[in-house]
């Protein structure tokens, strides 16, 4: 269920960016949260060359794992406050190459659920201040609670 107060605004939203700050993989990419709103997440990246493939363009993959997690956080920010988020299957459309100078990454959730959660991402590359769809993302997610290990 979305956030009902101002109080559990602030837990969820607090919650997500603890989590992101704690994703190595996210800080690896060197990406942003720039959007936490319930069941919306959007993630920021910058183009480097280490993100890159034989093209120059970002690699699939970089852009998959930045999607993944604009998916997960969108669900995480409907879950529980004691739950946890893991994917368990997702699809990727490559639809254009990962072209520009920045990236927005958007998470969707479409359908919430107790313990399944389904979501959409979208990937924008940002070239000479122009957005382009580049990728989508189906994304299947499961909130998980009491798990020893397991942390939001």
């Amino acid at each position: 269920m979305p956030a009902t107060s101002a109080v559990d605004a602030e837990d969820f939203v607090t919650r997500v960016r603890d989590s992101f700050a704690l994703q190595g993989a996210m800080q690896t990419l060197g990406a942003q949260l720039s959007r936490v709103e319930p069941g919306m997440v959007d993630i920021g990246l910058e183009w480097a060359p280490g993100l890159t493939q034989q093209h120059g363009f970002v690699h699939a993959g970089m852009v998959s794992t930045a999607l993944d997690s604009a998916c997960g956080y969108a669900g995480l920010t409907l879950m529980p406050a004691d739950a946890a988020v893991l994917t368990i299957e997702f699809k990727v459309n490559l639809l254009a190459p990962a072209k520009g100078q920045s990236f927005r990454m958007e998470g969707r959730v479409v359908k919430p659920g107790r313990t399944i959660t389904v979501t959409e991402g979208r990937a924008y590359a940002i070239d000479q201040g122009r957005e382009k769809l580049i990728a989508t993302m189906a994304c299947t997610l499961m909130c998980v609670q009491n798990r020893e290990g397991l942390h939001n």
